[in-house]
C-alpha cells in the first residue's frame, strides 16, 4: 500500500435518521470502489496504490452527499502519502484489537 486516506462525511441533515442514510450512501460508494476499506465510529479509512484515485474519492465522497439530500456537507480528510515504499496498512494498524 502506498496510500490511505481517512474521511468523515458531515452531511447538513435535518435529524439522525437522515444524516444516518446519507453518511450510508457515503459508504456504499466506497464500498463499490472496490478498495480496502474500514468503517469506523467517527470516519472511514480507505488504502489503495493510486494516490489521484483515493483524491478522486474524496471529492466524490462531497458529491453523494449532495445527490443524497444534503444541502451541504462538510469533510474531514486524513492522508497517509508514500509514492516510494510502503505505508502501514488498516491490518497493521488495528489488526490486533479485532475480535476474533
Amino acid at each position: 500500500m502506498s496510500a490511505s486516506i481517512a474521511i468523515q462525511v458531515l452531511p447538513d441533515a435535518p435529524n439522525d435518521q437522515e444524516l444516518c442514510r446519507i453518511v450510508d450512501e457515503v459508504i456504499a460508494y466506497i464500498a463499490d470502489t472496490g478498495l480496502r476499506y474500514e468503517v469506523g465510529p467517527f470516519e472511514t479509512t480507505i488504502e489503495g496504490e493510486d494516490y489521484d484515485q483515493l483524491m478522486d474519492i474524496v471529492k466524490e465522497c462531497q458529491h453523494v452527499a449532495i445527490r443524497a439530500g444534503a444541502p451541504k456537507v462538510a469533510a474531514y480528510v486524513k492522508v497517509v502519502y508514500r509514492p516510494e515504499g510502503e505505508i502501514l496498512t488498516i491490518d497493521q494498524k488495528i489488526g490486533k484489537y479485532k475480535e476474533s
